[in-house]
This record gives C-alpha cells, sequence and structure tokens, in this order.
C-alpha cells in the first residue's frame, strides 16, 4: 500500500499539509504516515534531565497527533502511523522514506512568512534530485475549500 508521508511539527502550515495528505489518501486508497522529529539539540542537558526532556517530547508529540489523527478517521476515514525519530530534519525525513518503501509522496506544507517557505522545505529542495518519491508542496495559506477541490 502506497502512503503519505507528512511532518508534524508546530508551524501552522502543518495543518493545511495533512489535510491533503489525509484527503489524497481517502480519495486514493492510501495511508498517511505522521513523522515528527526531535531535535537533538533539545537534550543537551545532564542524562538524567535530558531522558525526562525527551519523555515529555514525545508525549507532546503524541497528544498534538491524535488530534489530526482523530479528524483523518473521522472526517476521511484515513488511521495514520506515528512515527518519532531524534535527529536533524533532513537527514532523518531521508532516512525515513529509504527506510519504508511503501511510502509514495512526501507532503510538506509551505509557510507564508517573508523569508521563505521553512527551512525543511529550504534543505528538502537541495536534495530533491536524489530523493526516491516526489515531495508535494502544500501552501499553507490555501482554503480548506480549495484543498477539498484540488484533492
Amino acid at each position: 500500500m502506497r502512503k503519505f508521508l507528512v511532518i508534524l511539527d508546530d508551524s501552522r502550515e502543518c495543518l493545511n499539509a495533512m489535510r491533503f495528505a489525509a484527503m489524497r489518501a481517502a480519495k486514493t486508497g492510501a495511508g498517511v504516515q505522521v513523522l515528527s522529529i526531535i531535535a537533538p539539540d533539545e537534550f543537551n542537558h545532564w542524562i538524567g534531565v535530558g531522558n525526562i526532556m525527551r519523555e515529555e517530547a514525545r508525549e507532546r508529540i503524541t497528544v498534538h497527533f491524535e488530534v489530526y489523527a482523530k479528524w483523518m478517521r473521522d472526517r476521511q476515514g484515513v488511521d495514520p502511523e506515528l512515527v518519532i525519530r531524534e535527529g536533524e530534519a533532513v537527514p532523518e525525513i531521508i532516512a525515513q522514506i529509504n527506510e519504508n518503501p511503501d511510502i509514495g509522496v512526501l507532503v510538506l506544507g509551505a509557510g507564508s512568512e517573508k523569508n521563505g517557505p521553512g527551512p525543511i522545505i529550504s534543505q528538502m529542495m537541495r536534495a530533491s534530485a536524489t530523493l526516491p518519491v516526489p515531495m508535494t508542496i502544500v501552501p499553507g495559506e490555501m482554503s480548506k475549500d480549495r484543498l477539498e477541490e484540488i484533492t
């Protein structure tokens, strides 16, 4: 089964990427894999404190994921899976794609700020020629109605 890989983070544009991935998956009989990445610099403390912070980060991610997952299940009939990785964002995204042959499309949400679409998209664009899957970039300002029209 083909899966859409979408990145879960704290950005506003993440919502549209989630919507797009779920709607496309529902219409094509695919699945959704949600990837969240914990940056390693969050845990440069004493070992005990770092472990507690890592667990808290995982709990926050799980709660955040469940909001999207409930919507995907209730509205789109898609049951997403959550994957949490630790490391730098772009190498972890590429590793997740390379380790999972079921992933068919990477879906990213583009920010609308003056400084560009966001650091992940900027870095992924440099790596896009060697990606084994296509990348879909969803505008963060696109309306829900427009998303429904194009999916």
